[in-house]
C-alpha cells in the first residue's frame, strides 16, 4: 500500500512539474524561425504523383496463375520524386520500381506481380509506396476473382 501511495505521489509530482507555466511560443528561437522562412521561400514544393490508374482489376483467373500489371506514374510536381519503398499487403504480391529520382514531368513504372497460388476467391491487394510527396504515402490496388483449383 505504501509503495502505491509513493508511486502515485511521484507520478503526480512529475505531471505538475512537466506541465510548467511556459507556453510553446516562448520556446521558439527567433533565429531558427527566420532561417526556416528563408528556406521555405526558396522551396519549389513537394513532388506530386499522378497514376495512369490507381486500381487494376485482373478479372477471373485460375488459382496458380501469376497476374502482372504495370502502373505508370508521372511526377507533376516541381521537384524530384523519390519512391523510397513499396510494400504489399502480403508476400504473394511483389512490387518492382525504379530507385532513381523521377524528375518533374517524367514518367516511371511500378510493376506489380500477384501469385494466386493458395489465394482462391475474391482478392484485393494494396501496394503502399513510401514517397517524398506531401502525403508521404501513395497507394495502388489490384483485385479480381481467383477460381479455386478442383479438389482431387
Amino acid at each position: 500500500m505504501i509503495k502505491r501511495v509513493i508511486l502515485v505521489s511521484v507520478l503526480s509530482l512529475g505531471i505538475f512539474v512537466s506541465c510548467g507555466k511556459e507556453n510553446a511560443k516562448s520556446k521558439i528561437k527567433k533565429e531558427n524561425l527566420v532561417e526556416a522562412q528563408k528556406r521555405d521561400a526558396n522551396s519549389v514544393g513537394a513532388p506530386i504523383v499522378s497514376f495512369d490508374k490507381s486500381e487494376y482489376d485482373f478479372g477471373t483467373v485460375n488459382e496458380g496463375e501469376i497476374v502482372e500489371t504495370t502502373f505508370v506514374l508521372t511526377n507533376k510536381g516541381k521537384s524530384d520524386l523519390l519512391i523510397l519503398d513499396a510494400k504489399a499487403t502480403c508476400g504473394c504480391t511483389v512490387p518492382k520500381w525504379s530507385k532513381d529520382p523521377i524528375k518533374p514531368g517524367e514518367k516511371s513504372e511500378i510493376q506489380v506481380r500477384f501469385n494466386t497460388s493458395g489465394k482462391p476467391n475474391k482478392q484485393t491487394k494494396t501496394v503502399t509506396l513510401t514517397t517524398n510527396t506531401e502525403k508521404g504515402i501513395e497507394m495502388v490496388k489490384i483485385s479480381g476473382m481467383v477460381k479455386p483449383k478442383k479438389k482431387k
